[in-house]
C-alpha cells in the first residue's frame, strides 16, 4: 500500500501476479495465458508475436517483460512449475553467456 507522496512502480497494478503479492494460488487470467502461450511450440517466425498480439492484445515487447516477471513469481511456479522452470533455465543460461 502506498502512502502520500509514494507511487507504485510503473505498471505494478497492471502487473497483477508479476507483482508478487496475493496467495499462491492467485495468479490472474493474463498471466496465465501468458504462460499457456508460452508452453505451445511455434512453427515459424513470427507466429508468436502475432499470436501474442492477437489472444493478448499487447506488444511482444510487453509480453517478454511480464513474462520475466512471472518466472520470479512463486504463484507462477505453483501453476506451471514445468514451463516456469524450463523459462527459467533458459533466461540462466543467457545470463552466463552474457
Amino acid at each position: 500500500m502506498s502512502t502520500e507522496g509514494e507511487t507504485a512502480p510503473e505498471g505494478a497494478e497492471e502487473r497483477g501476479a508479476a507483482g508478487g503479492a496475493g496467495p499462491p494460488g492467485d495468479l490472474p487470467e493474463r498471466d496465465r495465458a501468458v504462460l499457456a502461450l508460452e508452453r505451445r511450440g511455434w512453427s515459424g517466425p513470427g507466429e508468436k508475436e502475432r499470436a501474442i498480439r492477437e489472444r493478448l492484445d499487447m506488444s511482444p515487447t510487453r509480453y517478454y517483460q511480464l513474462l520475466n516477471a512471472l518466472l520470479d513469481d512463486p504463484r507462477a511456479l505453483a501453476h506451471d512449475p514445468v514451463t516456469v522452470n524450463r523459462l527459467r533455465r533458459r533466461r540462466a543460461a543467457r545470463r552466463t553467456r552474457r
